[in-house]
């Protein structure tokens, strides 16, 4: 599964394909240059990498994506509440939401959530 681990600089490259996939690669360093303010030469670096992690495919010059944002974003969460906070979400969600009120909308949505998650189980 380290595979699925991204330095900021992949996470921010698999942004800007998840957006444009599949996205020629020509085109994506002309992306990432105006979003990211990379040159062309980092842009294909952090292609590279992120092709010989498998989260990426570069085929005749067109970037395709290999592994969906859901997937390494449940990943990152579950890395972060597991080291962090000792595998539990009642404190990661106490240290996360800290002062913050939550709305109506949020807490109905939370909520919810929480409920379709009994369920299933």
């Amino acid at each position: 599964m380290d595979e699925l681990m991204l330095c900021e600089s992949e996470y921010r490259l698999m942004d800007v394909i998840w957006k444009n996939a599949p996205v020629e690669s020509g085109r994506l360093v002309k992306i990432s240059e105006n979003e990211l303010g990379w040159k062309k030469s980092t842009t294909y670096t952090i292609l590279r990498k992120l092709v010989a992690k498998g989260m990426v495919r570069n085929d005749d010059t067109v970037v395709t994506v290999s592994v969906p944002r859901d997937r390494v974003q449940k990943f990152e969460s579950e890395r972060v509440v597991s080291k962090s906070f000792g595998g539990s979400l009642p404190s990661f969600l106490t240290a996360f939401l800290g002062d913050r009120t939550l709305s109506d909308s949020e807490a109905d949505e939370l909520i919810n959530l929480i409920d379709r998650y009994r369920n299933e189980n």
